[in-house]
């Protein structure tokens, strides 16, 4: 699937404006980007494919070291990866929306077998 990398944005913007308002106002010291493809660490399988990632210390993690200067939290959406599995824009859409609530619930403190019960894996 193609997609304008303006038209794939726009599509993140409106998944992460679903996140209800108490939610979102929840949410504490996290960024979201968009890169194109995930790179795997040295020593991971070099053919890892994600469509997003959560990389920071979850809300119930934290406590009063945290905030003495930690660096944003950081939500990453795959675009590539995404578009590789989709089929039409409305896959697009669909698959963008499971991906930011899935990685919004890391930033929560949900893992991914309750995730997956609740079907947002």
């Amino acid at each position: 699937m193609e997609m304008p990398e303006e038209e794939f944005e726009a599509a993140v913007d409106d998944a992460i404006d679903r996140i209800p308002e108490d939610l979102a106002n929840a949410m504490s010291n996290v960024a979201i980007f968009i890169e194109d493809n995930y790179e795997p660490d040295p020593g991971e399988d070099p053919d890892t494919v994600l469509l997003g990632i959560y990389e920071g210390t979850p809300l119930t993690e934290r406590d009063g070291w945290w905030e003495a200067g930690s660096l944003p939290d950081r939500i990453v959406i795959f675009r590539e990866a995404i578009l590789e599995m989709c089929e039409s824009r409305e896959e697009v859409i669909e698959e963008v929306l499971v991906t930011v609530v899935h990685e919004v619930a890391h930033h929560f403190g949900i893992d991914d077998a309750r995730l997956h019960e609740l079907g947002w894996g």
